[in-house]
Formats: structure tokens, C-alpha cells, sequence
């Protein structure tokens, strides 16, 4: 290559470098975000990142389209490293042609995809996009379903995570709904299928980008986010933090730290559970007494609030945890929790993350609102997930295991590995109070004092069976705890547990009641 053509690649290269260029970037960060390239050389390494498809120009030719073209054509793509782990990813640049996906735009994503499952490493998309390039037609939707292909055929094989830094509508949002983990930058992305102008048209109704499907609305009503962060940096921030806990791929489990065992009481678990058994009391401080120092990262924390959800450390392992959260509708299960948990369940499956499950659920909540909205068919999701999860399953009843909700969160029955119980502990059907009301209902009605009997008869129903000792004599429950014993006893399981080996029976693949 002669001397000439090599400076014209060069200043190609520059131009690329440069994005959209000093203006466009400029306009970026008055919106309070950062470009593309920024975004890329927070997320990885320093000097790790290797570009693929700078010098891509897109093919359309009307609408004028041959005078605007833009190298990289408003994607950057490359692989690079994440505290040394090799990552793939690709960032939408809106400061071209507002980030919208053209034909070239799409085969770059692809080509990263491909590399990354052909590799067998996570890939992470930074969506900051306008949509398809209408100028195109058929050709981006085109580009949009090959996307879509590749999220499906690597769902479960590499973590798939995918930030919503600036706008993700219309068939844009489907790629995200099928990764993983999706984190949105508050008040400066938003997600929607129909954007307001199409809902004010269609349905009369008035309602600004933020309300419709900003990150409060997702993360809050929908569900549809798991993570929100402040700005471009913490949402940066907490991608590396996320993957901390995954391993590269289905292939492989995540990396242990090191730790030594040492005495591992914790005393201050001993004081958590109130001695009236209808009080409430945050599940948060147990989980927080249990894992190793700072190490719990929630996922969905303002979604289905009732069930907890996330990753920490135990002694250096990196687990999967589901709490009820007695401070929040008692800890019931009700639709969106379980949907939320079964969710997270099939995530940690999928990348051999050992789960630890606490237990404390009065049951499911009752009501025509969650009849009339599949409480049967959701609250089905969480027993498969759990059924046919075949990591090392770990749980720990801290106070109420009542009715079909003791089954589902994990029990021994449906395959969990290790079952303990606190002292504090109440496995039944339902409360005495109930119970009672049902068993001596003939009995409290021809009592002199129906009132009485009625606490009577609660009292003898609680001692025989509001009691961890029952279940702990059939083989339900493995042992029974004490609260400051608990940390040493999981760490103990869980190591035990780690060369844990079992096969389903071989099928095309299992019908999820969806």
C-alpha cells in the first residue's frame, strides 16, 4: 500500500475516532451523557479495547443518504477486557443519525455477537438509539431480527447485559427483554414499544417519555429493569459489578475468592426475629449478617418488593439469594414476586451460581385481583424454576413456612440440597389462629366462652405444630440452627456442595407455564 493511501486511512480512522463529531459530542453531554467511545474506555480496561468495523459506512442510497456517510455507521463494536476477564461489547452512538439501526449498524452487532458465543464470553450492549433507520424500510427491521436471533440462541449459554443510556423504542426494546439484566440511566433513558405521540393518538392519553417508560416506570410498575443507576458512570459502575459474580459462560463456574473459615458467629442474627410472631422485620439485616462484609448486590430492589432477589459472597463464593421480605405485604408471594424470583432462579441455573433461599412466607396472597391475573399459573413459575434448578440449593426457614408457599420456596421436597431451620421457626398449613378456627370450629361455636376456646385451642395447635421439630423428625428440615451458628453452617453446605453433579432427563426442552 502506497504511502498516500495509508494517510487517507489514517485520517479515516481519525474521523471514526471522533464519532459524530465535536458538535454532536458536545450536544451529548449537555443531555448529561457521555458518547459512545466514553462510555466503552469506562467500561473497560485501560487500553484493552480492540475496535471491529470502524471504518463501516452503511449502503442506502436514497433519501439523499449517499451525501451523509459517517464511519462506523452509529455503532462502535470491539472486545476488550473487565478487571482482566474478556468481555464483548458494542455502543450505539446517537450522535449519528441518533443512533438509529441500519442494515451495517445490525450486521456489526451480529458479527460481535457471533465472536462472543463462539468464545464464550459475556456480551454487553450500551443502547443509546432512535430505532430503525426508516430511510432503510425493510432492511433494518431485517437487521433487528437477526439481533433478536442471537440474543435467543444465547440466552443461557453467555450473560447477556444490556444498558439503556438514551432512548430504546419500538422493536429496539426486544433485543434488551431478552438479555439477562437490564440497567437504566435515570431521566435520561426511557424504553417503550409506542412512544407518547402514538399513545396520545391511539388512546387520547397524555403522558411525557419519563412517566411512559422511563427508569422509575420500569424499574417500579413494569419490571422490566432490574438496575437504575444515577448516571452514565454508576451505570458503568454497576455492569462491572454485576459480572463480578457471573462466570464466563454456561461452561464454566464463577471465580471463587480466596477466604479462610475462622469463627464466624454472628451473634447479632439472634436478635432479629420478634418474639410477636405477626410483627415484621427487615430480611435485608439477615442477609447482611450472613454473606461476607459488603458484598450483597440487589437486583429488581424497588420491583415485587415483597420477595428479595440478588448476588453476594459466602466465604468467597459467589451465590444467588431469595428472601421474603417480611417488611413488605409479610413476605407473601403474590404475581410479580414470583415472576421475579423464578426469573432470577433460571439466571443463577444457567451459570452454575449456587442458591441460598430464606424462608419466612405466610403463603400466597389471596384476593380476585391476583386470581384474575394468573396467580396460579405465576406462582407456577417459581416451583419450576426451583424444580428444575440443579445448582446446589441451600434454604433456611427463619420464621413462617406456611401452606403450598412452604413447597415452592425451595423445600425439600422439589430437590432442594440442604434444608435448615432457626428455633423460630413455624412449618404448617396455615397460622394456629385459622387452623383452629377450622379444626374446632365445632368445639369454639358450643363453648361457654367461644373467645377463649378459640385461644385455647390456637395455643394447642401451635405447640404441635407452629415448631421446626416436626418437619426436622420426617427429614424436611436437615437441622435445626441457631441464628448465630448460621453463616459458619451455610459456608460449611455450600462447600460441601460444590462438585454437586445432576442430570435432568433428556428432552428437547421443558414447557415453562408462561
Amino acid at each position: 500500500m502506497d504511502k498516500k493511501k495509508i494517510e487517507i486511512l489514517e485520517a479515516k480512522k481519525s474521523e471514526a475516532l471522533l464519532g459524530g463529531g465535536e458538535r454532536r459530542i458536545e450536544s451529548q453531554h449537555k443531555k448529561g451523557k457521555l458518547t459512545a467511545r466514553e462510555r466503552i474506555h469506562f467500561l473497560l480496561d485501560n487500553g484493552s479495547f480492540e475496535e471491529i468495523g470502524m471504518l463501516v459506512t452503511h449502503r442506502t442510497t436514497d433519501f439523499g443518504m449517499q451525501d451523509q456517510i459517517y464511519l462506523g455507521d452509529g455503532v462502535v463494536t470491539g472486545y476488550g477486557t473487565i478487571n482482566g476477564r474478556l468481555v464483548y461489547v458494542f455502543a450505539q452512538d446517537f450522535t449519528v443519525f441518533g443512533g438509529s439501526l441500519s442494515e451495517t449498524h445490525a450486521e456489526k452487532i451480529c458479527k460481535i455477537m457471533d465472536l462472543a458465543m463462539e468464545n464464550k464470553a459475556p456480551i454487553i450492549g450500551l443502547n443509546d438509539s432512535g430505532g430503525a433507520r426508516i430511510q432503510e424500510g425493510v432492511r433494518s427491521l431485517g437487521g433487528y431480527a437477526d439481533i433478536f436471533y442471537r440474543n435467543t440462541l444465547a440466552s443461557g449459554v453467555i450473560p447477556q447485559i444490556s444498558a439503556i443510556m438514551g432512548p430504546c423504542a419500538g422493536g429496539a426494546v426486544y433485543s434488551p427483554a431478552i438479555t439477562d439484566f437490564i440497567l437504566m440511566v435515570e431521566n435520561t433513558s426511557y424504553m417503550f414499544v409506542t412512544g407518547p405521540n402514538v399513545v396520545k393518538t391511539v388512546t387520547n392519553e397524555e403522558v411525557t417519555s419519563e412517566e411512559l417508560g422511563g427508569a422509575s416506570a420500569h424499574s417500579t410498575k413494569s419490571g422490566v429493569t432490574h438496575i437504575t443507576a444515577s448516571n452514565d458512570i454508576d451505570c458503568i459502575h454497576k455492569i462491572k459489578q454485576l459480572l463480578s459474580y457471573m462466570p464466563q459462560s454456561c461452561e464454566e463456574k464463577p471465580s471463587d475468592l480466596p477466604y479462610d473459615l475462622g469463627e464466624e458467629l454472628r451473634p447479632e442474627l439472634s436478635n432479629i426475629i420478634p418474639e410477636n410472631a405477626n410483627q415484621p422485620y427487615e430480611m435485608k439485616e439477615v442477609i447482611e449478617g450472613i454473606v461476607d462484609e459488603g458484598s450483597f448486590f440487589e437486583v429488581h430492589p424497588d420491583y415485587a418488593e415483597n420477595i428479595v432477589v440478588g448476588f453476594a459472597r459466602l466465604g468467597g463464593r459467589s451465590i444467588g439469594i431469595v428472601a421474603n421480605q417480611p417488611m413488605n405485604m409479610a413476605g407473601v408471594l403474590d404475581v410479580n414476586s414470583s415472576k421475579k424470583g423464578a426469573r432470577f432462579v433460571r439466571f443463577c441455573d444457567c451459570f452454575n451460581i449456587p442458591l441460598l433461599v430464606l424462608v419466612d412466607v405466610p403463603g400466597f396472597l389471596p384476593g380476585t385481583d391476583q386470581e384474575w391475573n394468573a396467580i396460579i399459573t405465576n406462582g407456577a413459575k417459581l416451583l419450576f424454576a426451583f424444580s428444575e434448578a440443579t445448582v446446589p440449593r441451600v434454604s433456611l426457614i427463619t420464621r413462617k413456612a406456611y401452606g403450598g408457599a412452604y413447597d415452592v420456596m425451595n423445600s425439600k421436597h422439589i430437590g432442594s440440597d440442604m434444608n435448615f431451620a432457626w428455633p423460630s421457626a413455624e412449618i404448617a398449613v396455615m397460622g394456629a389462629k385459622g387452623a383452629s378456627e377450622i379444626i374446632f370450629k365445632k368445639e369454639i361455636k358450643n363453648a361457654d366462652d367461644p373467645a377463649a376456646k378459640l385461644l385455647e385451642k390456637e395455643q394447642e395447635y401451635a405447640d404441635k405444630f407452629a415448631h421446626p421439630y416436626r418437619a426436622t423428625s420426617r427429614g424436611f428440615i436437615d437441622e435445626v440452627i441457631l441464628p448465630e451458628n448460621t453463616r459458619r453452617k451455610l459456608i460449611k453446605a455450600f462447600s460441601m456442595l460444590k462438585n454437586k453433579q445432576k442430570e435432568l432427563p433428556k428432552k428437547k426442552h421443558n414447557n415453562l407455564p408462561l
